[in-house]
């Protein structure tokens, strides 16, 4: 469908060595974009890269700490001399440290905001700013469910950072949305990675715990974000910015006393 059509556009995720970054990254080369893959694990972005190339688009991987603003600037650089254009950003990595509010370091503090606020700012102002003299383009922030909900177990540094990005897209998307550039964040509950995996592996109460607040009754998947990505990048979702989109199974709908699958209990 042409609306969904990404082809002659230039794609940018960061995180692109694996998970939800891979996925989205992999679904805007499907719909026809070429992608520049940005992580510190270069060695996974190339091989992103082989399978974006191996779909008849153009990839590039470029090593980036999206914690550090110069290493961001140098592959907008890069961006500027192969492809002269930038028309969709997911920013999708970043990195926490998760520990009891009592307990965690302000260093440790500040270097979660460096990774998840900080770095997803520089990387909207440098897309942006090619953006705004495109007079078109679309960025998706991750968010997080925490962001907007307490997850409690440690997750202080996490959730403040989330909840600025999210405030973050909102602020963008009102400056930009008059110039053609859309602003909007995805927020997942719980996805099913290797380090939630191992979290489970570790104290299998968890996997219980966090089904119980998911009316779905299963974990995300990193490909349920591909539908999601094309979407937002294309000109399917024109007339949509400062959106704040749950990919939740359902979490942020239920009520913490709330029951789901028909579940009746006496009162």
């Amino acid at each position: 469908m042409d609306i969904f059509d990404l082809s002659g556009r230039v794609a940018m995720v960061s995180g692109a060595a694996s998970g939800m970054g891979k996925a989205t990254a992999l679904a805007v080369a499907s719909a026809g974009a070429d992608v520049v893959l940005a992580d510190i694990d270069v060695s996974g972005a190339t091989a992103t890269a082989s399978e974006i190339e191996a779909l008849g688009q153009r990839a590039v991987a470029v090593e980036c700490d999206i914690s550090d603003p110069d290493q961001i600037q140098s592959m907008f650089s890069r961006v500027d001399d192969e492809f002269g254009r930038i028309d969709f950003l997911a920013n999708i990595a970043g990195e926490a440290i998760r520990k009891k509010p009592e307990d965690i370091e302000l260093a440790e503090v500040e270097w979660t905001w460096r990774n998840i606020v900080y770095g997803r700012f520089c990387m909207c102002q440098e897309a942006g700013r090619r953006m705004l003299q495109q007079g078109r383009g679309s960025i998706v922030n991750l968010g997080s469910i925490a962001g907007v909900s307490a997850l409690g177990r440690g997750h202080i540094a996490y959730s403040m950072a989330m909840g600025a990005v999210i405030q973050m897209t909102r602020e963008l998307s009102t400056e930009w949305s008059g110039r053609g550039v859309r602003v909007n964040s995805i927020l997942p509950a719980q996805v099913l990675n290797p380090g939630l995996q191992a979290r489970i592996d570790a104290d299998p109460r968890i996997e219980t715990r966090f089904l119980s607040g998911i009316p779905t009754g299963r974990f995300g998947h990193c490909d349920d974000i591909r539908g999601l990505a094309i979407f937002l990048a294309s000109d399917a979702s024109s007339w949509i910015t400062g959106a704040i989109i749950p990919m939740d199974g359902g979490n942020l709908a239920l009520n913490a006393g709330g029951s789901v699958g028909g579940e009746t209990f006496d009162e």
